[in-house]
Formats: C-alpha cells, structure tokens, sequence
C-alpha cells in the first residue's frame, strides 16, 4: 500500500502535544496525552478530531454520475439546493463497491458538489485502507471520456467535530452562523451544509471558505464531519482548538466508533466481506437501483440465501481487551463460533466491547476463549 498524504494538521497537533503512529500506512495522531481527557470532552462538551487520513477523490467529466451508478452500491446523491440565504445543502450518501463476487473493495460516502450540472462532481471520502483498491478499480472502469477520478487528497483536509456542543461551534466557525445549532442538530446522516458558491468559494462573516459541514453517525455522540480546502480546515481546526474545543486522537475514536456499533473498513471489514457479513446491508445497498458490480450476489442472498457469519457487537465484561483475530466460544463450549476485529475498555457501557464475527445461528452469550 503505498502512504497517501501527511495530514496538514500535522504541525498545529504536534504543538498541542499530539503522539502519532501509524494506521494502515498512514501517520495520525493517537492522543494528545490525556485519552480520558478527551473521551470526557467528546462525551460531556465538545472535540475535534483530525480524519484526514482517509482520501478525497473527486470524479467529474461528462458523465460521472450514470458512470458511478454502475460502480457504487446505493442512491447517488442529488444536486444540492438552497438551504437558505447563502446557503447550500444537500446530502452524502453511504456505499459499497464490490467485485463481481459480491466482495468489498472499500466502503465510502458520495457527496455531490455540482450546484447545476446534473451530471455532478462528485466527492469520495474514502478509508486509507480502501484507497489503493478503489483507485485501481475506478481507473479500470471509468472510461476517461466520460468520467475521471483525481486524488485531491494532498490538497484537502477533513476533520470531526464532536460532543453535545458540537453543533454549536460548527454553527459559529464553519458556517458564520448562517445555519443555526438547532437546525444542524436536526439533521440526518449525511445531510450538509455550505455557506456560499461551490464555484467561489464561502462567504459571510466568520464562516470557513469552501467547506463542507457534514452530519454523521460513525460515532454515537453528536458529531460533524468537514471537508474542504487544507488551509481552509486547518485554520478551522485552530479556532476550534482555541475556542473551547478538546483536540483528540484516533484512540478514542475507535472507542467511541466501537461504542457506536459501526464497522471500519481495514479492522472490522476487508477484501473477503460481503456488506451483508457486516451489517451495512441496509445503509449501503439501494436494492431498487439499476445494475451495479456485484448486484447479482447481493440480491441471490437477499432472495434465496444467507450469509453464513454476521458483525455483531458483544458486551464481554470485565475482561482485558481482546486482541484483533481472538477466538470466541459459546458458553459451556470449546468450538470457537467466531473473532473478534475491534475491541476497546468502554466507558459508556462499564466493561470491555467488541465488535467480531459469530457465526450464523449462533444464540446464547458469546465470550472471548
């Protein structure tokens, strides 16, 4: 795999104390020295984590969106509307690509940005552990003529802002108070906003050019994900840094993801999972869409069959975290019926959490051998 981009917070997060590592290739930031800190800020007040570590491809052209229809597995997004005065929104919308076998190449959102080409330019954001393959397959099956892919990964950055106030701070410093806290709050996943033109750029006293200001559920606090110019959201990331909010590490959000129930591409799901083993099933897959690669597994399972294992995620006690790949039995049996692929100390649930395969028909209490 090769190491796609250094995150352009790097500098601002390393003044703060941040300790960094490595994810898939790819250098973050764990923690800044006070993980309880930072759960407690995330939980109870408001943090902000970095997540340019995953990339941004753009696809544009002739005809990007009957292109991506072919290759993602949900409802490509709409063109955005006015949200307001100055306003734009519109919403992101969670997808699949698979191989013919029905397997996963990466999961990914899909945001339109186009304001009147129906057509569409299209955002992907995209775990780093997907990258490489997805770039592969989009080069393969785009045709150039009518749809090209760019990794504009150096020149963006993204981060999430997070906690019961989150709301407000993206209010104030993302969007210059032209959408308010409770509108944002009321928001689906997926569902943005943008202060201005997407052509020129933002506009309006203390709102952020350029940027995207998009809901998500990957954590199960209040949460705000935003893309946009690096320079752009690296100064967001200041102000919010200096105004209140706790910066935070990878660390806790794992903790917080696993917390949430929700897989991540690379740890929970890889090259050999079919959506359905995972459970995304019914966010990724639009089953009344046209042909897509990989549709005629998806709908045989739906129709006639079944999956043989599921995600599930297990309530384990208080026991040490459990390493990725540790068996798990059934009480009272020594068959291993599954694995664990992510596992933190929860403090939202007061013991270990797990997010592992069980095998099909499976009942009783699952426990780590």
């Amino acid at each position: 795999m090769s190491h796609p981009h250094p995150s352009p917070l790097f500098a601002a997060m390393g003044a703060r104390g941040g300790v960094t590592g490595d994810y898939h290739g790819q250098a973050v930031v764990r923690h800044f020295g006070d993980p309880h800190g930072e759960y407690a800020a995330a939980t109870e007040s408001v943090a902000v984590f970095d997540r340019s570590h995953r990339a941004r491809l753009t696809v544009k052209g002739r005809s990007p969106r009957k292109m991506l229809n072919g290759i993602l597995t949900g409802t490509i997004p709409a063109v955005p509307v006015q949200a307001g005065v100055g306003v734009l929104g519109g919403t992101a919308t969670y997808h699949a690509v698979l191989t013919p076998k029905g397997r996963m190449i990466t999961d990914l959102w899909c945001l339109c940005r186009a304001e009147s080409d129906e057509e569409g330019n299209f955002l992907l954001d995209v775990p780093v552990a997907g990258r490489d393959g997805l770039l592969d397959h989009l080069r393969k099956f785009l045709p150039p003529r009518l749809a090209k892919v760019e990794d504009e990964s150096d020149a963006t950055a993204s981060i999430s802002v997070v906690g019961p106030a989150a709301a407000r701070h993206v209010s104030r410093l993302a969007l210059g108070l032209r959408v308010d806290a409770h509108e944002l709050s009321a928001l689906a996943e997926g569902a943005w906003r943008m202060v201005g033109s997407l052509v020129e750029g933002g506009e309006g006293r203390g709102c952020t050019d350029g940027v995207h200001v998009v809901r998500t559920a990957e954590v199960w606090p209040e949460a705000y994900t935003v893309h946009g110019p690096a320079g752009a959201v690296e100064a967001l990331w200041e102000a919010l840094a200096h105004g209140g909010a706790h910066p935070a590490g990878l660390g806790v959000w794992t903790t917080l993801r696993v917390e949430a129930g929700r897989p991540a591409f690379g740890t929970d799901m890889d090259e050999d999972t079919i959506p359905v083993e995972a459970g995304i099933h019914e966010r990724a897959i639009d089953y009344k869409k046209g042909c897509y690669t990989g549709q005629e597994v998806i709908v045989r399972i739906r129709d006639r069959g079944h999956v043989n294992r599921h995600l599930r995620q297990l309530m384990l006690g208080d026991v040490p975290t459990p390493r990725a790949g540790a068996e798990l039995f059934v009480e009272g049996s020594d068959e291993p019926v599954g694995h664990v692929t992510s596992a933190v100390e929860s403090p939202r649930f007061a013991q270990t959490v797990a997010l592992g395969y069980v095998r099909r028909g499976v009942e009783g209490v699952v426990r780590v051998g």
